[in-house]
């Protein structure tokens, strides 16, 4: 349900999309959710991990995040804030 996680992030959240298709070098790749916040003016990148926090989801979250800045971002706004979301299931 996306308008109740949005409202969980707090206000001036927009959606952009979600499996927001960018391509980098040859491959396509799909962010989870791109959101745009009018108060911050920048993009954020969500990116969502049924899995513990991993060093390569931060990776993957900052070429994300600098593929929006070198690509959708204009002189006049912010640069692009990445969250991570990590569900850790336990037994």
């Amino acid at each position: 349900d996306i308008e109740s996680f949005m409202k969980e992030l707090g206000t001036g959240y927009s959606f952009i999309g979600s499996e927001y298709k960018i391509k980098i070098n040859d491959r396509y790749n799909y962010i989870d959710l791109l959101l745009f916040n009018y108060e911050y003016n920048c993009f954020v990148v969500i990116e969502l991990k049924v899995c513990e926090l991993k060093k390569e989801h931060i990776g993957q979250l900052e070429i994300y995040m600098n593929y929006i800045d070198n690509n959708l971002k204009n002189i006049n706004q912010n640069e692009t804030i990445g969250i991570i979301i990590c569900k850790k299931n336990h037994k």
